[in-house]
């Protein structure tokens, strides 16, 4: 018995540094196709992760970030899905007039913080390529109804996709088809209003 146990123990120690050198490689090669990754405020956005989880690592979205957490709206963003988010920037957040987004943080103004980030959400999935499809479609134009209620605008200029709110204000998508396990972030340097 103990000349068997001799014998095994180096041939499975081949055996597992066998399988385990095939197994590593088709393991990274998964993981590198499942995993593509999308830099957004100097952190990686993980196909696997949903909003909230990739969101907060971005140090270009910490005020969004902070506004989706004073709304109550973590879980949501959380859930299944699947949405699209155009996510504005912390420099489009500072580029508001002097204190709306103080005032809109404080708790009595939770509403109306609500219905400013509902209006960057759209159900279902649209990557750039849904997004610049549905222009073509539309003659120029593609109208999306966002989770608040109101249209989005979606133009297109060249190969740059444009979204416009209900006052006619322009964000540019600067960052598109980040993709989430429950939809997909474009970035966008406006903050959209509603009416």
């Amino acid at each position: 018995m103990k000349q068997f146990r001799n014998r095994a123990l180096p041939a499975l120690a081949v055996l597992s540094l066998l399988l385990g050198a095939q197994a590593a490689p088709a393991f990274a090669a998964g993981k590198a196709m499942n995993e593509h990754t999308v830099m957004v405020g100097g952190a990686p956005m993980y196909p696997s992760k949903n909003i909230v989880e990739n969101a907060v690592n971005s140090k270009d979205h910490t005020t969004l970030v902070a506004a989706v957490k004073a709304a109550g709206l973590v879980d949501t963003l959380s859930g299944p899905g699947p949405f699209t988010v155009f996510a504005p920037t912390n420099a489009a957040f500072a580029a508001l007039p002097a204190g709306t987004v103080d005032t809109l943080l404080k708790p009595e103004n939770k509403a109306a913080l609500t219905k400013v980030l509902t209006y960057h959400v759209v159900s279902g999935r649209m990557s750039a390529h849904d997004l610049t499809a549905a222009v073509k479609r539309g003659g120029g134009k593609a109208t999306l109804t966002t989770v608040e209620g109101e249209p989005l605008i979606v133009m297109q200029s060249g190969k740059q996709l444009w979204v416009q709110d209900a006052q006619g204000n322009k964000a540019q998508v600067t960052i598109g088809d980040v993709m989430q396990s429950n939809g997909v972030i474009h970035v966008v340097d406006k903050v959209l209003m509603p009416k």
